[in-house]
């Protein structure tokens, strides 16, 4: 698990042995089976994970028992409860194995350790923090804005192995569709990508 995050790092930005060293440290590495929970409604979010394998969701359940899918990871991801982390309150929130994944895994305590000692991960960190946060304005705007169609196309860019990985009514949930709204968009865009692909064999031939 180690080399893969290792190697991850290495993508973002410039570190230290040194620091290679802390982070291998001051992390753990832990696997997790499919639909097992990293954290359930009420509990702190005390650490923050790096997805080395598998993926997850973090999702809230309404009073009337509905599930809103709020944020996915796959690998090379981050996943917590960021609001808990740092408010160090309940979190409203669960977050669910989709499959058997592997995470290297920080405490919080450990979290600002590494951060104030390595400076170089603390500067990637901070580019990925900005990145997310435009992400996630860009992702509230798409949901009230932008038409079915846009937001599918823009989820299997974003995520172009997930929606074969995960439940449709997971995706519709996080799209903010119906899962026959979804349906009939899927449906839709497969017609349309074979419209495309034969027409290119016609005017090769």
């Amino acid at each position: 698990m180690l080399a893969s995050f290792v190697e991850y790092l290495h993508e973002k930005g410039t570190l230290t042995s040194q620091e290679l060293k802390l982070l291998a440290n001051a992390s753990v590495q832990k696997r997790i089976r499919k639909n097992q929970y990293l954290l359930e409604e009420g509990e702190v979010s005390d650490f923050i994970g790096f997805v080395v394998k598998g993926s997850f969701r973090l999702f809230r359940v309404s009073a009337g028992g509905e599930e809103h899918v709020m944020k996915f990871a796959i690998e090379n991801w981050w996943i917590s409860d960021f609001t808990s982390f740092m408010s160090g309150q309940p979190s409203l929130c669960y977050i669910e194995a989709l499959e058997d994944s592997e995470l290297i895994r920080f405490t919080k305590e450990k979290w600002n350790l590494v951060l104030e000692a390595a400076p170089n991960f603390k500067q990637i960190i901070d580019n990925l923090t900005a990145r997310n946060f435009e992400a996630h304005q860009n992702r509230i705007y798409s949901n009230i804005s932008e038409t079915a169609e846009i937001r599918y196309e823009n989820f299997v860019s974003q995520y172009p192995t997930l929606y074969n990985r995960i439940p449709l009514y997971m995706i519709a949930s996080f799209l903010g569709l119906t899962r026959e709204t979804l349906s009939r968009v899927r449906k839709h865009a497969g017609k349309r990508s074979s419209s495309i692909i034969q027409g290119s064999h016609g005017d090769a031939g």
